[in-house]
Order: structure tokens, then C-alpha cells, then sequence
């Protein structure tokens, strides 16, 4: 029971939808302040994920303290903008009120073979962001495929400025997979030797019921050990995860999220 309320304390609680308006926004983050309020011995969820559009929205009414606001920004989900766009969108993002930035690497430039070109925007969008804001660098996994890649992205993210390393938008199938997953996990590790800079995990996509989030829970347990098990190293993206958490945490329907 106290792990499934761990990774409800994981859980980026995130709507990226075309039809989300600025009352959507509102919405989540009452949501959080009222299930705060009524569930004052449950932990806070960690960040609200949402489109550069809504961030004002959220950051006006969410009130809880410790939550986050994270925005997904850089052309996001394809990255099929130019470079410059990327970095002023992010910067954007931020100057808006975002603690957080997601973006997804230029599946473009790493399949022609351009990594530096891969490097030179993330290294970009770093600076961008300043260095008080986390940088959240999604992969797509599923359009990586195989662990070399998964490897080269994963370094590639890492050292140039990711403070987590992301599996997937969930907009492709498949997103999050425990392959990816354990891959994505023992390249942290593997930095972290090498630099002794430790960098998140955030597995995202897919992710549905509790024994699905147990699962991840295990794998960054394995591979990272205990230091990683807490919400400024490892989150969740998720949409319907939380009320499923609840349901099994609280013993009864909750629909709050």
C-alpha cells in the first residue's frame, strides 16, 4: 500500500489533448487543490503536464504547494519545427509560469545520422529554459526500437543538459515498455558512474493500472536503487492512472482526476 501511494506521489498528471481549452486547465488544478484538501493524509501528485497554452490557466489556481507545472513545448509531439521555434516556444513556456519542460529529440536528425545536430537543440533549449527549470527529454522509444538506439538517445539527451530522460509522447504506439524501460534505466546508471550527475527517469504512455506502475517501480528500484524512488527522479506520465491508484489505495471509486 505505501508503494502505490509512492507512485501516486510519481505521477505527472498530464492532458494533451486538441480540444483542451483554458477551463480544462482550471479543472485539473482544482482537482489537485480540492483532493489536497480532502485527502490530507495522501501525498500530492507530482506535476501537472499540460499544452503551452494552458500553463496560465493552471498556474493561476493550482494552490497546492510542490506541485509542478510542466509543459510540453519544442514542437511537441513530432519536433518537426525549426530549431529556433523550438527554443522561443520553451522559453515561452517558461516566461509563462512553467517549472518544467518537455520535449521530444529530433527523430528527424538522429535517423539522417545528424547526433550533433540532435545535441546542438537540446543543448540549445537548455540554455533556453535557465538552469532553474528541469529539462524532460522524450525519446520515443517506440519509434527507436532497438537498445542501440535507445542507448544513443539516452546519451545523448543525458549529456547535453536532460535533467529526466522520457520514454515516449503517447501519441505512437508503443509508448512506455518495460524494454525500453530497463535500457533507459541502466544508461542512468551508467551516466551517473561516469559523471556522478544523477538524471530522472519518466517513463509515459500506456500507463494504466497499478500493477503496470508497480512494474516500473521494480525496474528503477533494480537497476537505480532507493536514491531514484522519489518524485525529483522518477515520475510517471499518466491520465488515468491516478484514479485507478486511488481506487486501489482508497477502497472505492474515485473519479477526481
Amino acid at each position: 500500500m505505501e508503494t502505490l501511494k509512492q507512485c501516486f506521489s510519481f505521477i505527472d498528471l498530464t492532458t494533451l489533448n486538441a480540444t483542451d481549452t483554458g477551463s480544462r486547465g482550471r479543472m485539473f488544478a482544482e482537482n489537485v487543490n480540492r483532493f489536497s484538501r480532502e485527502y490530507p493524509e495522501m501525498p500530492h501528485v507530482a506535476a501537472i503536464c499540460v499544452y503551452p497554452a494552458l500553463i496560465r490557466a493552471v498556474r493561476e489556481t493550482l494552490q497546492v504547494p510542490g506541485v509542478s507545472i510542466a509543459a510540453v513545448g519544442g514542437g511537441f509531439p513530432a519536433s518537426q519545427t525549426f530549431t529556433r521555434i523550438k527554443e522561443y516556444e520553451c522559453a515561452l513556456c517558461v516566461e509563462n509560469g512553467a517549472d518544467e519542460v518537455d520535449i521530444v529529440i529530433s527523430l528527424n536528425y538522429f535517423f539522417s545520422g545528424h547526433y550533433d545536430l540532435v545535441a546542438m537543440e537540446i543543448r540549445n533549449i537548455r540554455q533556453a529554459i535557465g538552469a532553474g527549470t528541469h529539462l524532460k527529454v522524450i525519446l520515443e522509444t517506440g519509434a527507436l526500437k532497438t537498445e542501440e538506439n535507445i542507448r544513443k538517445a539516452s546519451f545523448l539527451a543525458m549529456e547535453n543538459g536532460a535533467d529526466f530522460i522520457k520514454t515516449s509522447t503517447g501519441k505512437m504506439e508503443p509508448a512506455a515498455t518495460p524494454f525500453a524501460a530497463r535500457i533507459m534505466c541502466q544508461c542512468i546508471a551508467d551516466y551517473y558512474e561516469q559523471t556522478h550527475r544523477r538524471v530522472g527517469f519518466k517513463p509515459a504512455g500506456g500507463i494504466v493500472t497499478s500493477d503496470q506502475a508497480l512494474e516500473y517501480y521494480g525496474i528503477v528500484e533494480q537497476i537505480l536503487g532507493p536514491e531514484w524512488l522519489n518524485p525529483s527522479l522518477f515520475r510517471i506520465g499518466a491520465s488515468r492512472l491516478a484514479n485507478n491508484l486511488l481506487k486501489d489505495i482508497l477502497s472505492q471509486d474515485l473519479a477526481f482526476f
